[in-house]
């Protein structure tokens, strides 16, 4: 053993010679991980005039390139405390209003949706060296609309919407489980419905950037911004 190194202290891993002070010690250097970006570029000459076409051109070469669930997105709310919180959802449908997702109304970003309906989306396609942020405001879709989409789904998760309480706290899995065999005998032999509390919501963007990644680390980044008339595009700094 070396003679500073003491002994409930491991090993250096690779990389982390380099520490800046004692509560860093355990943590992995990530100083030396960076990839340079080269697949593409993005002029203004390239943009769609409406931002949801051309998110929808992005859509379907990140679809067409095999991306592992393209749809996903982070939604970022915030808490009347103003206490941010985000999570990965799937979108499921884009209209000329926005961008449509499902989840349980009394989860916490329902209930953070309804005292603000103002969040941001995030689409984060990595093997693109590519990104899509939307801000804008989120409005409930009918309930119809839900029921649609929730007769769609796989069994199982009909059956796990009824069962779980999303985001409130459980006492163990078991207590899930039981939840589940609960569900599953009092819907079985007949159609799972909707629950009241499950629905949609449209996300209507007043503001959508593409990023693509660049050499050197000069970005293109074209930013649509809704105005009385439409949109306008800038371009904005890396």
């Amino acid at each position: 053993m070396q003679a500073d190194q003491p002994p409930d202290q491991p090993p250096d891993l690779p990389g982390e010679e380099h520490r800046d002070r004692p509560g860093d010690q355990r943590r992995i250097d990530l100083t030396a991980l960076r990839e340079d970006y080269r697949l593409a570029g993005l002029d203004e000459a390239d943009l769609e005039a409406d931002p949801l076409d051309m998110f929808d051109r992005w859509l379907r070469q990140a679809m067409a390139a095999g991306i592992h669930e393209p749809n996903a997105m982070v939604v970022a709310t915030v808490a009347a405390d103003r206490r941010p919180s985000s999570r990965s959802v799937l979108l499921k449908k884009v209209t000329d209003r926005g961008f449509c997702f499902y989840t349980n109304h009394e989860s916490r970003k329902g209930r953070e949706l309804a005292g603000d309906p103002r969040c941001a989306l995030l689409f984060p396609w990595y093997e693109l060296q590519r990104q899509v942020r939307v801000e804008g405001v989120a409005a409930r879709l009918p309930h119809a609309d839900a029921e649609a989409y929730f007769a769609s789904r796989p069994r199982e998760s009909q059956l796990g919407a009824w069962a779980s309480a999303q985001s409130r706290v459980v006492a163990s899995r078991g207590e899930l489980q039981q939840a589940y065999d609960e569900a599953t005998a009092r819907f079985r032999g007949e159609a799972v419905p909707c629950p009241p509390y499950w629905g949609g919501y449209v996300v209507e963007p007043d503001a959508l950037e593409f990023w693509q990644g660049r050499h050197g680390r000069m970005h293109d980044r074209l930013a649509y911004r809704r105005v009385p008339s439409g949109w306008v595009i800038e371009r904005l700094a890396p």
